[in-house]
């Protein structure tokens, strides 16, 4: 099926069914990992400006967007980024760019540290950084049988607009679409579900002596007015990624793909060509 010039498709990765989106056009690769709560959908706006300049890959993560809500897959960073390591084999490449958003930052990173001879080039968007464990009460907590019932209550309770809002630094740009589009996972009984084996397998973020190990050259981009990674996370990433540098905006939230994707194509493309 091909919707806006995009192809999609689901592969069985590790028994996961993967949603993707992707344009194989002969030329380099890239590959986009969305962040937490999110989906594909996140680089609706600048996947125009990539695809006529790379073969694009963008891929729903187990838990999210339209894959699998896996009840027996380990949600931790390493098995994401083994997976999005594995599915770029599938599309016949040994080796690709990344730009990765939010959490989708830290499975890249994983994917730099464990094989990075697979990775080109990192673009990280607004990525997670330095983030611990679970505690351990709230991990046991999550056991109990009415756990999913108030996980469904925490997310649902300020509704779908209040979280845009935290995620955006133009508020002019949400509309009813990105409301229906966001708000479309908090209506599916399995991701709270997903949600939970999250919280229960998720790794803490690399530590500064794992990411004095990744020598993948990697580009930052932040918004100076990202409310849910402060811009500080990305100066502490400058500072302990070997070969790193730091671009930051001016009057722009988290979501940064929606608010500069012409902007934050440009910079891809001076870091990666």
């Amino acid at each position: 099926m091909t919707v806006n010039g995009l192809n999609q498709t689901y592969l069985k990765v590790a028994d996961i069914n993967l949603y993707c989106e992707y344009i194989l056009n002969n030329k380099p690769p890239i590959l986009l990992i969305h962040g937490f709560a999110s989906s594909t959908y996140t680089f609706r706006r600048i996947i125009p400006f990539l695809q006529k300049q790379y073969s694009v890959i963008a891929v729903d993560l187990p838990g999210f967007g339209k894959s699998e809500k896996s009840t027996s897959f380990i949600y931790s960073f390493q098995n994401y980024a083994k997976l999005m390591i594995e599915c770029i084999h599938q599309f016949g490449y040994s080796n690709t760019h990344i730009v990765a958003h939010s959490m989708g930052g830290q499975i890249a990173l994983n994917m730099a540290l464990i094989a990075p001879e697979k990775i080109n080039k990192l673009v990280l968007l607004c990525s997670s950084g330095y983030l611990k464990r679970a505690k351990k009460f709230l991990i046991f907590t999550s056991y109990l049988p009415y756990f999913e019932k108030f996980v469904h209550y925490y997310i649902q309770r300020k509704g779908i607009k209040l979280h845009l809002r935290n995620v955006f630094f133009d508020q002019t740009l949400i509309n009813d679409e990105l409301i229906q589009e966001f708000g479309k996972p908090l209506n599916e009984k399995g991701f709270y579900k997903a949600l939970i084996r999250l919280l229960r397998h998720r790794e803490g973020d690399l530590l500064p002596k794992q990411l004095w190990d990744i020598h993948v050259p990697t580009l930052l981009i932040w918004g100076e007015e990202d409310r849910v990674v402060p811009v500080e996370v990305g100066q502490r990433l400058v500072s302990d990624l070997p070969d790193a540098q730091l671009i930051t905006y001016e009057k722009t939230g988290h979501l940064i793909t929606e608010e500069r994707p012409e902007l934050v194509f440009n910079n891809i493309m001076m870091h990666t060509f």
